[in-house]
């Protein structure tokens, strides 16, 4: 078959499932409904892994593949097509076998939900969405993909709907984006404006010409690059949850755990650092850009890593591990290791797929629970989930020895630590320092709040012996006031992890999952195991030239990423010392001196708070924004519509005809001498006007 054929039908396959499943779920039933859906998706993974190996090892050549047209207005045009180039060529495999591996781990998860067919629907969709985002050819589709992914995590986080925390953080989510999308829309409209063209073939030639174009506003000079750069990156901002506008991620766990691991791992949060890498054309000639970028992205990194250290839940854990890993890509890209970037991307969904997935594991076996401090002892109850996570930790904490190696977050995330000190060495650039600094202190946080995870949920005593965990019944009360965690459906109806023992008494024991959702924590533990050292070649080694092919742009001073293999020994080591003493310090205080940690918790503290509360943002911005909004709204409501607006207009009209009417009403008495005296009123007046106007 041509690969041409090939390519536009596995990025069609998802939509075709979720459009079957969609509208004859009900009719098909739930085992056919979920084979349709699932083979699609496998049948999509299996066309992104020909690409992806023929353009590693078969020296495919970037096409592109024209679908038909999508919008055409003036000089507007855009047309639906398939790119395929490198960029797209790694997200294509990063998706779809991440999303694979997720709808086959949902059978066994959602085995109880009612709703399955609606639930591998909407992930189908997802999947379609972010297909079509990481293909397009041109802002416009571009635009399509990333509005679509949104719509999608809004019906996947709130697909619980009847529970409020749920329809709250998908509106959340939602509202959250759609600040972000705003400024990336804008910076579509920058560049268009620029440019005439939203083409990226006929854009990325013209963007060296403009380059120190300026724009006038408010009296001042603004580079345009720097402001398209930075309104694009606004966007980014918000689907990949940077500071500022994160705070929809944690919220989002509010979703079934597949959910969060599609999210979280190689889907929606990763699109904005996808976008960067992409439009690098664009920011190797906008610095002010890159530097917000780079310092945008070292803040999240060190602001995720410090709160990560003091969440209870097993999912926020790794949910704001996700926030930070994040900040690592974006501050690599934003210092012009672009590549970096895309490695530490690539390594990351395999790594965070498992993190995530192997905690559903631990809630399913655990009879819903997530707060790590009702578990402990589970190593010997749920050995392969324990095994898997804990190569799915060594990997995200990097832990390798330089020179030797180690597993996939060991590469991904020195190469990007090592090329935020380059390009401060070379380009004097004070942001990469700032990032080098951030990225070796978040290194020994990661590996603190990681194997705390661990050591809290597999090696501390059995706390869940003593408070036994929660029956099915009583656990959706407790759980979702205390730890948020997935719900069983109101009204009576078993949610997604019931079981038939709910209605036992005492102590439910942890059990081990079923095979269907272990046979992807295997298949990723291999990802998290040899993504690094078989890909790190062609990421950011010897052969980086001929793998990216273009696809990623570095300008002639740009010389980061070649430098970052030359930084000194003491640069490529200090990773591995914060992380050993991060790990030590977990160790010291959750298993050598167990219960310390409790203590010092239970103590509270002004640093517990700040950091439990996630450095109070969510209340900040109640007060700020939707405290305020709602001010607003009743100003202009009670105040200018209600007071001025009808007060003064229809309402006082009435009111007047009304006051009016009512004095009016008091002549008419029924009395015929009343009348007569008011007709003598009225002879009496006109005689006198009569008399005035004569004698005038």
């Amino acid at each position: 078959m041509d690969l041409e054929l090939l390519v536009t039908l596995g990025v069609f396959a998802p939509l075709l499932g979720a459009a079957i499943v969609g509208l004859s779920g009900r009719r098909l039933g739930d085992l056919l409904s979920k084979s349709i859906t699932t083979g699609l998706l496998f049948f999509s993974c299996a066309v992104a892994w020909i690409v992806f190996s023929q353009w590693t090892w078969g020296h495919l050549e970037p096409f592109t593949v024209q679908i038909a047209p999508f919008i055409h207005v003036g000089d507007f045009q855009s047309n639906w097509s398939i790119r395929i180039d490198a960029l797209s060529a790694v997200m294509l495999v990063v998706v779809t076998t991440v999303s694979s591996l997720v709808h086959l781990y949902s059978w066994g998860y959602m085995a109880e939900d009612p709703d399955k067919p609606r639930f591998f629907a909407y992930l189908s969709l997802f999947t379609f969405a972010m297909l079509a985002l990481v293909t397009a050819a041109d802002f416009m589709q571009l635009f399509f993909g990333w509005e679509g992914v949104g719509l999608a995590s809004y019906l996947l986080i709130g697909f619980w709907y009847k529970k409020a925390t749920a329809s709250a953080a998908a509106i959340k989510a939602f509202v959250v984006n759609r600040v972000g999308d705003f400024g990336f829309a804008l910076g579509i409209f920058t560049v268009f404006w620029m440019f005439g063209t939203i083409e990226f073939a006929e854009l990325f030639p013209m963007i060296a010409a403009r380059e120190g174009t300026g724009w006038e506003f408010l009296g001042h000079t603004w580079s345009a690059l720097d402001l398209a750069g930075v309104l694009l990156f606004i966007g980014a901002m918000g689907k990949s949850a940077q500071f500022f506008l994160h705070t929809w991620l944690p919220d989002a766990m509010e979703g079934p755990t597949p959910v969060s691991a599609l999210i979280h791992a190689a889907t929606m949060v990763t699109a904005g650092v996808y976008m960067v890498c992409l439009l690098s054309p664009i920011y190797e000639y906008a610095p002010y850009a890159s530097q917000i970028i780079a310092l945008t992205g070292a803040v999240t990194a060190l602001f995720a890593a410090t709160v990560g250290l003091a969440q209870n839940d097993i999912k926020r854990v790794i949910a704001y591990s996700t926030c930070s890993q994040l900040g690592y890509m974006f501050f690599a890209a934003g210092v012009g290791a672009y590549e970096a970037a895309m490695f530490h991307l690539f390594t990351h969904a395999f790594f965070k797929a498992l993190l995530f997935l192997g905690a559903g594991s631990v809630i399913h076996g655990m009879h819903h629970e997530q707060d790590m401090r009702k578990m402990g002892g589970l190593w010997k109850l749920l050995p392969i989930t324990y095994a898997v996570m804990m190569i799915g930790t060594i990997a995200i904490t990097g832990l390798g020895i330089p020179g030797i190696g180690g597993l996939a977050g060991f590469y991904s995330k020195d190469i990007v630590i090592e090329s935020a000190f380059a390009a401060a060495a070379s380009n004097h650039s004070p942001m990469g320092l700032f990032a080098f600094l951030v990225g070796i202190l978040a290194a020994g946080l990661t590996a603190y709040y990681s194997w705390r995870l661990i050591f809290m949920t597999f090696h501390n005593k059995p706390v869940w012996k003593e408070e036994g965990a929660h029956h099915a019944d009583d656990h959706a009360t407790d759980a979702q006031l205390e730890t948020h965690s997935e719900p069983l459906a109101d009204d009576g109806d078993r949610g997604a992890h019931a079981h038939d023992d709910h209605h036992h008494h005492g102590p439910l024991k942890p059990h081990e999952s079923p095979w269907v959702m272990l046979v992807p924590l295997l298949l990723l533990s291999i990802g998290a195991i040899a993504a690094g050292f078989l890909f790190e070649p062609f990421f950011t080694g010897h052969h980086e030239n001929e793998f990216w092919r273009g696809a990623i742009f570095t300008g002639a001073a740009n010389h980061v990423l070649h430098e970052a293999h030359a930084v000194p020994t003491w640069v490529k080591w200090s990773p591995l010392v914060l992380t050993l003493i991060g790990t030590f310090a977990a160790f010291w205080l959750y298993v050598l001196k167990e219960g310390m940690a409790r203590r010092m918790a239970d103590r509270g503290g002004v640093i517990h708070a700040f950091l439990y509360n996630k450095w109070y943002f969510d209340e900040l911005y109640d007060v700020v924004f939707v405290r305020g909004a709602k001010a607003v709204g009743d100003l202009f409501w009670k105040v200018g519509d209600v007071k001025i607006i009808d007060g003064l207009g229809p309402n006082g009209a009435a009111w007047a005809a009304l006051k009016s009417a009512a004095r009016l009403g008091k002549l008419q008495s029924g009395y015929v001498y009343h009348y007569a005296f008011v007709m003598l009123l009225g002879v009496a007046a006109f005689l006198a006007f009569a008399i005035y106007a004569w004698g005038a």
